[in-house]
């Protein structure tokens, strides 16, 4: 059974800084990509930030130069650094992971940026 546990969400000031992490489990096939989605209240989930497995990084345009994504490959894990947090950065974040068959969804880890 195929488990995306996310931690490192929380409450933060503006200006701050969080980290989120997400450990992948039970995915038989190989991990082409994993990375992390937003969804704020009333918008639509958006892409964040992703890394496939070549290590090739893209990044949400709002989030360029604050937010850094890494991945152990070792432990299939994606880490989301989050610096210079602002309120509109405010939202459930959501990792995700894709192998070769399908892709699957984290449950979502709040972040809230005080202004």
């Amino acid at each position: 059974q195929v488990h995306l546990v996310e931690s490192g969400g929380g409450l933060v000031q503006t200006g701050g800084s969080l980290r989120l992490s997400c450990a992948a489990s039970g995915i038989s096939h190989s991990i082409s990509l994993m990375g992390w989605y937003r969804q704020a209240p009333g918008k639509r989930r958006e892409l964040v930030a992703h890394i496939t497995s070549f290590g090739v990084t893209n990044y949400a345009d709002s989030v360029k130069g604050r937010f850094t994504i890494s991945r152990d490959y070792a432990k299939t894990t994606v880490d989301l650094q989050m610096n210079s947090l602002k309120p509109e950065d405010t939202a459930v974040y959501y990792c995700y992971t894709e192998s070769i068959i399908r892709g699957y969804w984290g449950q979502g880890t709040q972040v809230t940026v005080s202004s």
